[in-house]
């Protein structure tokens, strides 16, 4: 099934339709999305990453969880298949398949399916529409970077009792080339990410995508802080994978609480993820995190927006700054079918 989750679009497939072998479910998703080639002309990618990832559900055998979902990105143009993180808008489109595939039965209206994140262990609840028993993927809900609107997707992540700062400090130093350092703050709500003071780049936090990525000085010293902050994170060599996710932070323009860029890894997101947003949410509620001179910080208890290229991404979320952990997350979404039916993965 093709389906459009938040700002992503993914093929969901059921597990057991997959090969049992790691290697060999690889090759074949490569086969399936046209990977390599940075068109995918010969399968369902869409030539970025957004558009290149595969969500795996199953009934999960954890008596407190409905399914097990593990995300899978795709390389556009490499030949890379990595588990190594989440992806909080595939998420929303979990408890839809998983309704829609017959792993858990609807509810009266309104069904809350339980999934368990398989890369991370994380845990969360997905709420959405069910009239008559079927998904409604119609609704009035309108999030930004998607066109038109859909049925809401409520989801709530289960607290997290790990540390928040993997590092455990609010801010670090990190040498992003042989001759300057650049302070960050390295957290971790369920997406390892860094966050950055735009300024600290020479950068105004508030160019298109394709004006920051066509900065070839800017991605090499963004690629030296990925490496520095993910060797203190203890994520170990960061150079072939997609975490972390680096965020840079500007003052917001629209009202909002901040003002983001992100890169996944070189390529700057046209919005940002749920869960790179989640963690920038929390991040923002530490004390002395690298934004609190950028961030316009709302009261305690109230939901802080997010905004990026294409609008804005409302999170709530609350952080006990003495540890710190994450008390709570949550946040709204939308999914929609695309296409459900059979794919002939490129021969081997």
């Amino acid at each position: 099934m093709l389906m459009r989750g938040g700002t992503s679009k993914g093929a969901y497939f059921l597990a057991e339709d997959l090969p049992d072998a790691p290697a060999d479910r690889d090759d074949l998703l490569l086969r399936v999305m046209g990977s390599p080639d940075p068109r995918q002309i010969d399968g369902l990618g869409g030539a970025h990453p957004l558009t290149s990832k595969v969500a795996v559900v199953s009934a999960s055998a954890s008596p407190d969880t409905d399914v097990d979902y593990l995300f899978l990105q795709i390389g556009v143009d490499r030949a890379d298949v990595s588990d190594r993180q989440n992806c909080g808008n595939l998420l929303a489109g979990v408890g839809p398949f998983a309704v829609e595939r017959g792993l858990t039965a609807p509810g009266d209206g309104r069904t809350a399916v339980r999934v368990r994140m398989l890369n991370s262990g994380d845990h969360a609840t997905a709420t959405f529409p069910t009239p008559g028993g079927r998904v409604a993927y119609e609704g009035s809900t309108e999030i930004s970077g998607v066109p038109g609107t859909a049925a809401p997707v409520a989801i709530e992540f289960q607290r997290r009792e790990r540390p928040l700062l993997p590092t455990g400090r609010a801010r670090d130093t990190v040498a992003d080339t042989p001759v300057t350092c650049v302070d960050v703050t390295c957290v971790d709500n369920g997406m390892p990410t860094v966050l950055i003071a735009a300024s600290a780049l020479q950068v105004t936090g508030r160019e298109a995508p394709e004006e920051l990525e066509a900065d070839p000085h800017l991605a090499t010293r963004l690629q030296g802080i990925r490496r520095a902050a993910g060797r203190l994170m203890g994520l170990g060599d960061t150079s072939g994978t997609t975490v972390p996710k680096l965020s840079l932070l500007s003052p917001p323009a629209h009202g909002g609480t901040v003002m983001t860029r992100t890169f996944v890894p070189v390529r700057c997101h046209t919005a940002i993820g749920v869960l790179g947003a989640a963690s920038v949410a929390a991040g923002l509620r530490v004390p002395g995190n690298i934004g609190e001179d950028i961030a316009r910080l709302p009261a305690a208890g109230e939901w802080l927006r997010i905004e990026h290229p294409t609008g804005f991404l409302d999170i709530d979320t609350v952080v006990d700054g003495a540890s710190p952990v994450a008390l709570r997350t949550a946040a709204v979404r939308t999914a929609r079918k695309l296409f459900d039916g059979t794919v002939f993965p490129r021969p081997v």
